[in-house]
């Protein structure tokens, strides 16, 4: 049996893009597989989604917060984010982004 999971971005986009609230000048299957070509795409582990049922209570709720969060924690890379809830929740090394 095969299932693919979806990668922590795409989901997000895709339904921003499909409640119109990111606009795009090519098609969004266009744009995810640009960005698949310029960027390394990690797919969401189950390490990572061990690890996002285990964060602290102050951490955002959103569960693709949570899964973008913990594969940076899983990975070993460094989150850089404007959300100063995440900041605040000191689940890990995150950096501002304004």
């Amino acid at each position: 049996m095969r299932a693919r999971m979806e990668t922590a971005w795409q989901f997000p986009i895709s339904h921003f893009w499909s409640k119109g609230r990111i606009h795009l000048d090519i098609s969004l299957e266009s744009f995810l597989q640009e960005v698949e070509a310029r960027f390394v795409v990690l797919p969401i582990s189950g390490r990572a989604c061990a690890r996002a049922i285990a964060l602290a209570p102050a951490y955002p709720k959103d569960p693709a917060d949570r899964i973008i969060g913990t594969t940076a924690l899983v990975e070993g890379l460094r989150l850089l984010t404007a959300d100063r809830q995440i900041l605040r929740s000191q689940s890990a090394s995150y950096d501002l982004v304004k």
